[in-house]
């Protein structure tokens, strides 16, 4: 039941968020709203206020909103009739900005959330090679390496700082790694043999070495304005790792298998969930990132692709045919239904998900 509400909430947010940036600017720049919608058709319940239905839909994997003139998902041509709060009726950087306005909305949900966790819980500064956490059934712990324990020296080197001693771990993945710790004031020693995981470094994903310790943070409190700045800066540094998985897929370095969805997203915020409010509002600003990213690739359907139609009528200086930008958005959902058939199917052959994952 944990797992369910907050995949709800979580989604319920992205999804809303998402159509109501779609909805505002459309009202900004004049556009009718036929339909405000989370979930996709068939209609379950709703009430019409003005030109709008408002309402809940069947189909819990998204929500849409339905512009007056405009040639999307539900393919209706019938609705251009030229009149002037129609969509294609307006101006090139209207129809623009009303279509960008949602991926927009996400990524700025994004900062906001991780600028209010930083703003409430501070920005966390390492404390030396303290070990704050131990992943379970690492190497680390089958060492008997525990929290609080301090990192002595890697292979003979004394560390003093963390980016030092991860430096020389990660440069060794799937390697034996000779490790001198304290404990409670007796020091220890052990020959670890590290996982060699993909991980991001320095907006790369790279293979390393890792013995699953994380370090010990002590917590600092800063202003509201640094937050946000924080905020920022962690929303850009994650869209660079996006980006970066993004090319690896395309190009091949990184397999298909590695797509999560829904089941998978619902695994996270189910564990997120349990874990807290602060890492369960992580999730939703991580997966706000995501949304906001995939939504502006030129894929017919996505916003990206509805975006890219129209700087091309821009260019041209003249609107596509309706045949064309009907064949365009069934080739769009033909691609996007087995997308996500794809996903659902590689949850199910991935489940149970391996830890760490």
């Amino acid at each position: 039941m944990i797992t369910i509400l907050a995949t709800i909430f979580v989604l319920g947010i992205l999804v809303f968020l998402h159509e109501l940036g779609h909805f505002l600017v459309a009202k900004l720049v004049g556009i009718r709203v036929e339909r405000f919608s989370i979930g996709f058709p068939p209609r379950l319940i709703g009430k019409k206020i003005g030109d709008t239905d408002y309402c809940l839909s069947a189909i819990p994997l998204g929500g849409y909103v339905k512009m007056a003139g405009m040639i999307d998902e539900s393919m209706d041509k019938e609705s251009i009739q030229g009149q002037p709060w129609e969509f294609m009726s307006k101006p090139l950087p209207h129809k623009v900005a009303t279509i960008f306005a949602g991926p927009l909305m996400n990524y700025l949900l994004a900062i906001a959330i991780f600028a209010g966790l930083i703003f409430a819980k501070g920005v966390g500064e390492i404390s030396g090679t303290f070990i704050g956490e131990v992943t379970a059934d690492f190497p680390a712990q089958k060492a008997g390496i525990v929290a609080g324990d301090k990192i002595v020296s890697i292979n003979g080197k004394t560390v003093t700082a963390w980016e030092e001693m991860t430096e020389i771990i990660h440069s060794r993945p799937d390697q034996d790694i000779d490790v001198v710790w304290e404990h409670e004031g007796q020091s220890k020693s052990a020959t670890i043999h590290s996982r060699s995981e993909k991980m991001p470094i320095d907006t790369e994903i790279r293979q390393v070495g890792i013995i699953g310790v994380a370090p010990k943070l002590m917590m600092k409190k800063v202003g509201l304005f640094t937050a946000i700045g924080e905020g920022f800066n962690r929303s850009i540094y994650i869209t660079a790792l996006v980006v970066v998985s993004l090319k690896n897929l395309i190009i091949g370095k990184e397999s298909l298998k590695s797509l999560g969805g829904p089941v998978m997203i619902a695994k996270l915020a189910g564990e997120s969930a349990r874990s807290g409010w602060d890492t369960l509002f992580a999730l939703m600003a991580f997966l706000s990132l995501n949304l906001a990213i995939l939504n502006v690739l030129p894929i017919p359907a996505l916003d990206g692709g509805h975006i890219l139609i129209l700087l091309i009528e821009g260019i041209i200086r003249r609107p596509l045919s309706v045949k064309t930008r009907i064949l365009i958005q069934q080739i769009g959902m033909a691609i996007l239904l087995a997308l996500i058939i794809f996903v659902v199917v590689n949850d199910i052959r991935n489940w149970p998900f391996r830890p760490g994952k």
